[in-house]
């Protein structure tokens, strides 16, 4: 989701100073959340700033070069494997137990692997048959 315009800010900040109107009217009138509105006016008065706050610092990577490599023989030599057969390969091989959502992130994002699953030769067959 894309930051609310600076100008979008500026209106509520504006409107607000003009008086005569809630928090609650301002998020209604301008199709925000009052956490916003609230959140705004709190940064507008503490800092003087309006604009979107910058993410400074990214989260660290879980694995390291040589553990991402690991993963990435892993998941190509168990094609078929789920995400926990996964888990616990890399487990065995690198002593690091992650959570099954964050090794499907990183196979699909970082490694750009997909897992999709082989057709079995029976439904190929009958696929071709027809």
């Amino acid at each position: 989701m894309k930051p609310y315009s600076i100008d979008l800010r500026q209106k509520i900040i504006d409107a607000y100073a003009a008086g005569g109107i809630s928090q609650r009217q301002l998020a209604a009138n301008f199709g925000v959340a009052v956490s916003f509105v609230s959140n705004l006016l709190l940064r507008h008065k503490r800092y003087n700033m309006i604009g979107p706050s910058v993410r400074l610092l990214q989260t660290p990577s879980k694995l390291n070069e040589q553990q991402l490599e690991t993963l990435r023989e892993i998941v190509l030599a168990h094609p078929d494997a789920t995400l926990s057969e996964l888990r616990q390969y890399l487990y065995n091989k690198t002593d690091v137990l992650l959570a099954i959502s964050t090794i499907h992130q990183i196979i699909h994002v970082k490694l750009g692997l997909t897992r999709k699953k082989k057709v079995s030769g029976l439904q190929k067959k009958a696929v071709t048959e027809y």
